[in-house]
């Protein structure tokens, strides 16, 4: 392929949940676009649906590769060094399979009635002290924040220090880089300190499980014992967390697709994939890949040790694979989304977060019926100078509540 002149990425800034229409351009004109990110070595960016799952899933392109090269990033720190996000199998295997068995669909099943009662006290809260609400610091964010406390067996009394820290993990030019380095060395101290806890009183925890895998199996080090365990608290709450806001901005943004799921509940389940594929939770670029051999995709050749950055966000709108992408149609009943990933790397705590998010969406429409914006949607603060978007504050009114 001749050389081109890497394209500044990203193309605009992101603005709510608004998908960049340089994407759909790219998908039908150039698929395999040269792109510059703010740190690191150019890329070529991925935009097809067919092409992200390749990259995402084929062994040619290595993430471990990563680690030795100033990788294409959107933030001046590479994050979290020995994270799994980092390895390629066997070593991913090797730590996945350690703490896979907490997340399959069965145990999640499991946590469903737990997290149905704290979602149902979060509301009633809501509707005991009256309308206006900020459904982001009052129901969102302590949902997923309550669920992977006790999963994990983090103490909730700690969760303003861990949020602190997690967020600046997070931060793209919300923190300087020393304010980062500072945050990222607490928040391991502090797991530390738990893992210590576990070692002088075994918990029933999935701490303490890592811990026991740790000292007993030999199956982990220390450093991955403590880098997995941060990974999962950061992951298991900052995702769900933005989403849940964005989703019910969303339905409340599109009242056809409200009113479908209020008339009839089933649908959640099939409305939460749909708006997985549908809303953007980053900026659109996914972790880069190393090719390892020369990989044909649709555009051209991607060669030995060239960086690839796939984009989630451009997949899920592909007119190849959905019909009529940039609409949502919570009816809708086509290709999987690549919202959790895909291959290898496909995300761990997806069926934690496609449950919270379920009962999430439910609990809110059977709790707080008539649930609406309150005030004009100016009143939303989206957050800025972080990686994933969604409100900040949301605040929001209903009808009178129905009677727990």
């Amino acid at each position: 392929m001749a050389a081109t002149e890497p394209r500044n990425y990203p193309f605009t800034e992101a603005d709510r949940l608004t998908v960049d229409p340089a994407f759909a351009g790219l998908r039908r004109d150039e698929p395999l676009c040269r792109v510059r990110f703010p740190y690191g070595e150019a890329a070529w960016l991925v935009t097809r649906y067919e092409d992200v799952r390749t990259v995402l899933g084929d062994p040619r392109f290595s993430r471990a590769e990563a680690v030795h090269r100033d990788e294409p990033r959107l933030r001046p720190h590479r994050g979290l060094e020995g994270s799994i996000l980092d390895l390629d199998p066997p070593d991913h295997t090797r730590l996945r399979r350690i703490v896979a068995k907490a997340f399959t669909a069965r145990h999640i099943e499991l946590l469903r009635p737990r997290t149905e009662q704290i979602a149902a006290e979060l509301a009633d809260g809501m509707a005991a002290r009256g309308a206006p609400a900020d459904l982001v610091a009052d129901f969102a964010l302590p949902l997923p924040v309550t669920v992977i406390c006790e999963l994990l067996g983090v103490p909730l009394a700690d969760r303003a220090d861990f949020r602190t820290w997690s967020d600046a993990l997070l931060s793209t030019t919300k923190y300087t880089p020393q304010e980062i380095q500072d945050c990222t060395d607490a928040l391991m101290a502090y797991m530390a300190g738990l893992i210590a806890e576990r070692r002088t009183a075994p918990h029933e925890d999935l701490l303490g499980a890592l811990v026991d895998a740790r000292d007993n199996g030999e199956r982990l080090s220390e450093r991955e014992l403590q880098v997995l365990a941060v990974s999962l608290l950061v992951a298991g709450h900052e995702t769900t967390a933005s989403q849940i806001p964005n989703f019910v901005y969303t339905l409340l943004t599109h009242p056809e697709q409200l009113a479908a799921l209020r008339a009839d509940p089933g649908l959640v389940p099939g409305a939460v994939e749909e708006l997985m594929r549908y809303v953007p939770l980053g900026n659109g670029a996914g972790m880069p890949r190393y090719a390892l051999d020369d990989v044909e995709l649709s555009g051209g050749t991607v060669r030995t040790g060239e960086a690839v950055v796939v984009c989630p966000v451009s997949a899920n709108r592909d007119e190849a694979v959905y019909t009529d992408p940039d609409r949502l149609d919570v009816l809708r009943q086509e290709a999987s989304h690549v919202g959790f990933g895909h291959g290898p790397h496909h995300c761990l705590g997806a069926q934690l977060a496609r449950m919270e998010l379920q009962v999430a969406l439910s609990t809110l429409l059977d709790r707080l019926p008539g649930l609406r914006l309150a005030g004009p949607e100016e009143s939303v603060l989206w957050k800025s100078g972080v990686a994933l978007r969604g409100p900040e504050r949301m605040p929001v009114t209903w009808d009178r509540a129905r009677d727990a």
